[in-house]
């Protein structure tokens, strides 16, 4: 570690020289200060742009030069005339005053020489070449460099903190509903400039009249040479690891005319590189994204699947992962934009663990679970969109997105308590949604936005569970019986009213689950002046579920047997659910926009009527029907144009879905068994956010916070209760009495100086909830701290260091515990890349997270991943890489948790170290 700081320190000295400074102001003719001017320096000599600088609110700049040298000084500014300016520096700072002079041709953002950041309104355009050194792959390798873009811990991109909801290339839509599949496949070096588009509304109608402040897109801006034909890599590895032979294949084609688009993407290995895991594919395509503001209303429809565990080369011993993806868009006219991508994915894994459990309630044995796991996940996905825009005051959308899954898991347990346990899962859901829009300008004041959307969902899961049974030990009092002991499972047996007379207790639980759901909600715009206007919103959600399902054994004869269940808690438990769950909502609402100053006042509400109805088995039914008043405001105050503060507040209902309410018993694994409840009502939410941001360029620093209170009533909990003498648990749903609150704190703040790059940044998070046991409430209280600071190099022609280091620290406050559970987990980190000799690339990834409780060590864990690649120029067709996982060959990873159930140690086995060679041809 000293040497990498003795060696930063050195990099630092050896790009300083001497310098002095042009501090200058840019204003207009009248004298008004210019904010947000482009300002460059243009070696005269090296024919390059040696600074370049913003100016700030007051038109002030920057730049610093070297001694000696001659300059061109270029300013531009959007509106105005470029300024074009010589001079010579000589050993003392140079102070300047530049007026500009409007200019009738608007010529954009075209700057003869291309800035490395440059803004126009509530775009920033980054040219994509300033941040790269050759190390550089793909899209993602660039934007982890781009000053305020961040890749978080799941893979999304994010700018000042917002998550980018989509990625576009030239315009072009690239697989919408999911950024990932852009930033990890599209090539670096097809990149010319990457322009984030904040405030983003794809509807021009409706960008005047609404904040989309929380709205930020990407757009790809393609270099000359990679249009009109194709473009991109294939990749081929192989390779070896303790256990298999190792194998890679990864074509990614790419063609782009303004006409139309084709992108393909394939994905065959077996190393543990998975571009969409099945939690990224279930949640691909995005379903509806309103153009206008929520009204206050969620209804979520729950996923009724298999237990299926999300993989990773953290938390598995074995992934594979295959995927075929085409996307395409046809523009045959300038009115008309066709679109869409059809997707396969397939992800098999195994993942193998050790779980110690230490449950809290003393009627529970203590257990020692070994889980050896298979499940494997084949999904296609397709959605086609259409956008016609007749003209400014018309623009029609249709979109219809599709998910069709075959999935399967495996499970061979063995449990200390319970003994050796088999589980097979599997499913084959489906989900359709359509979304239609018709956004309308019937005059300079009057906007209609019409915004339809329909879903139909089916899921059919069926579980299978398999556990050893003695037939001959059933009663221990009994003096016949073999054994004076049961067996760990016969208490539960009783319970759920199972025939102990088999040597096996074969478990079965069918389900199918049916949703239907219409969104439907017209928007009016009245524009009253040019700094307010109204927005009166009418609209309905009619939303069915039809839930069946049966929980009955399967007899060592072969034959089926409902069982009788009398579990202690759950009165007259079914062994089969035959549920119909309706829900309608049907609002009206009004938000008035009013623009004073600085200032943008958004207050509204709205007016709901609400009506929920399930019946089960044909007789029983329950009904809710009431009004309800939802308010909400939120004022923005725009202190600069880079700098704005958000406040918000907004109440909300939450709706549960009918898997909640379904009073049949429904096996949710072979130690846990839940019924619902007919009648369970809406939670409600007080929401208040306040959000800070700071874009400065004028000194390379940026600056974003937010603040975050919910309270929560009625909150949806689930309690819980254990069979006597057993470690099996049944669980039933209910309305919390007590106020649950949540409230969490982020700031983050990072400058560049030179080519060094720090951040630092934290955050806090205080959670208070209700958990029941035995339908007693126990108050848990969780405060979470977390720390988080970087310092990392971006030269061009140098190798760059980054490292990293996250400390946190959480305190649990739990009732039902007689001492605070106080942990901190420590998480340095450090990153490596080079390109040396025109020709060699060496990247490298170190991390290390350790655990500690009360001062003493409960786990530590490490990765180091290398890799070694060779070209034998940038512009070389093929390359040749050599890569190593996990090469310190660490073999698991200890996770500790604790819950008002339990406090668990689980150890997971994780992929061995992998070494493979792989070779790229790029066309």
């Amino acid at each position: 570690m000293k040497k990498i700081i003795l060696i930063s320190i050195f990099m630092v000295s050896w790009v300083s020289t001497a310098q002095i400074n042009l501090i200058g102001v840019v204003k207009d003719s009248i004298g008004n200060p210019l904010e947000m001017a482009n300002v460059i320096a243009l070696d005269t000599v090296a024919k390059k742009i040696t600074s370049y600088g913003f100016t700030d609110a007051k038109g002030n700049f920057k730049l610093e030069l070297k001694t000696n040298t001659n300059y061109n000084i270029k300013i531009s500014y959007v509106g105005f005339k470029d300024i074009s300016q010589f001079i010579k520096t000589e050993e003392t700072n140079i102070s300047k005053v530049y007026s500009m002079f409007e200019d009738n041709v608007l010529d954009g953002i075209n700057i003869v020489y291309k800035m490395p950041v440059t803004i126009k309104g509530d775009t920033i355009i980054y040219n994509a070449d300033s941040f790269k050194n050759g190390s550089e792959r793909k899209l993602e390798d660039v934007l982890k460099k781009l000053p305020g873009v961040e890749i978080n811990d799941a893979g999304e991109i994010e700018v000042e903190g917002k998550v980018v909801e989509k990625i576009m290339i030239d315009g072009k839509e690239f697989f919408s509903g999911d950024t990932k599949l852009a930033a990890k496949n599209i090539p670096s070096n097809a990149v010319d400039k990457i322009q984030v588009l904040r405030n983003y509304s794809n509807v021009n109608q409706l960008s005047g009249v609404q904040n989309n402040q929380d709205r930020v897109a990407i757009n790809i801006k393609l270099k000359e040479g990679k249009k009109n034909f194709w473009f991109g890599d294939v990749t081929v590895g192989a390779g070896n690891s303790p256990d298999d032979g190792l194998y890679l294949f990864q074509p990614k084609l790419f063609y782009y005319t303004p006409k139309y688009t084709l992108n393909v993407i394939g994905d065959l290995n077996n190393i543990g590189d998975v571009v969409l895991s099945r939690r990224d594919v279930r949640s691909f395509g995005g379903g509806f994204q309103s153009q206008s503001p929520s009204n206050g209303t969620n209804i979520n429809l729950a996923d009724a699947g298999i237990g299926f565990l999300n993989a990773s080369a953290r938390n598995a011993n074995r992934i594979e992962t295959k995927l075929s993806a085409l996307n395409f868009s046809y523009s045959p006219n300038k009115k008309l934009d066709l679109s869409g991508f059809l997707i396969w994915s397939s992800n098999s894994n195994g993942q193998k663990s050790n779980n110690t459990i230490n449950y809290n309630d003393v009627d529970a044995e203590d257990d020692f679970v070994q889980s050896l796991t298979d499940q494997t996940s084949n999904t296609g996905l397709f959605r086609f969109s259409t956008t016609y825009k007749k003209d400014f005051s018309n623009q029609l959308n249709y979109d219809v997105t599709g998910r069709f899954s075959n999935e399967f898991r495996t499970d061979d347990v063995n449990s200390l308590v319970l003994s050796d346990i088999a589980e097979r899962e599997r499913a084959t859901p489906y989900k359709i949604n359509q979304n239609l829009s018709y956004f309308y300008t019937a005059s300079e004041k009057s906007i209609f936005a019409l915004e339809v959307q329909h879903l139909l969902q089916n899921e059919d899961p069926f579980y299978v569970a398999s556990l050893e049974n003695d037939p001959n030990n059933n009663n221990p009092n009994d003096i016949d019986a073999l054994d004076q002991f049961e067996d760990g499972f016969d208490d539960a047996a009783e319970s759920l009213g199972l025939d102990r007379s088999n040597s096996f207790y074969n478990l079965e639980q069918d389900r199918k689950v049916k949703s239907n759901q219409l969104d439907a909600k017209l928007d009016y715009y009245y524009i009253l002046n040019t700094k307010s206007n109204l927005n009166f919103v009418a609209g309905t959600i009619l939303s069915r579920q039809n839930f069946n399902s049966r929980f009955f054994q399967i007899l060592d004869s072969g034959s089926e047997y409902t069982p009788n269940p009398d579990i202690p808690g759950i009165n007259d438990a079914q062994t089969t659910n035959d549920t119909e769950y309706n829900f309608t909502d049907i609002y009206a609402g009004l938000r008035y926009r009013l623009k004073s100053g600085i200032f943008t006042f958004t207050p509204g509400f709205t007016f709901h009527s609400y009506n929920s109805k399930n019946t089960q088995y044909g007789t029983e039914s329950f009904q809710d029907t009431f009004l309800k008043f939802l308010p909400e405001f939120e004022v923005i105050a725009q202190f600069k144009r880079s700098e704005s503060l958000t406040f918000s507040y907004k109440q909300e209902v939450n709706f549960t879905d009918v898997n909640q309410i379904a009073r049949g018993i429904v096996a949710n694994n072979y130690n846990s068994f839940f019924t619902g409840d007919a009648g369970l009502i809406n939670a409600s939410f007080h929401n208040l956010s306040l959000n800070y941001r700071s874009f400065n360029l004028f000194n390379a620093s940026n600056v974003f916070a937010r603040v975050n209170y919910r309270k929560t009533i009625d909150q949806v909990a689930t309690n819980i209760g254990f069979i006597p003498n057993s470690v099996v648990s049944a669980r039933n749903s209910l309305n919390s009495p007590e106020e649950n609150e949540t409230f969490s704190a982020f700031a983050r703040a990072s400058k560049t100086i030179k080519k060094i790059r720090t951040s630092i940044g934290g955050s806090f998070t205080y959670n208070k909830n209700y958990r029941f046991r035995n339908a007693t409430g126990i108050e848990n209280e969780i405060f979470n701290q977390n720390v988080n600071t970087s310092i990392g190099t971006n030269f061009t022609k140098a190798p760059n260091v980054s490292l990293r280091y996250n400390v946190s620290f959480t305190t649990q406050k739990d009732a039902s515990l007689l001492e605070d559970i106080k942990s901190i987990t420590h998480a340095p980190s450090i990153n490596f890349d080079a390109y040396v000799w025109n020709a060699v690339t060496v990247t490298s990834d170190f991390t290390f997270n350790e655990v500690r409780q009360e001062g003493n060590k409960q786990n530590s864990f490490k990765i180091w991943n290398a890799k070694l690649a060779y070209r034998k120029d940038k512009d070389a067709k093929w390359e040749y890489e050599l890569v190593g996982n996990n090469l310190l060959a660490e073999g698991s990873r200890t996770t500790v948790s604790q819950s008002n159930i339990s406090f668990n140690i689980n150890e997971t086995f994780i992929l061995p170290r992998f070494v493979s060679l792989r070779v790229r041809y790029q066309l």
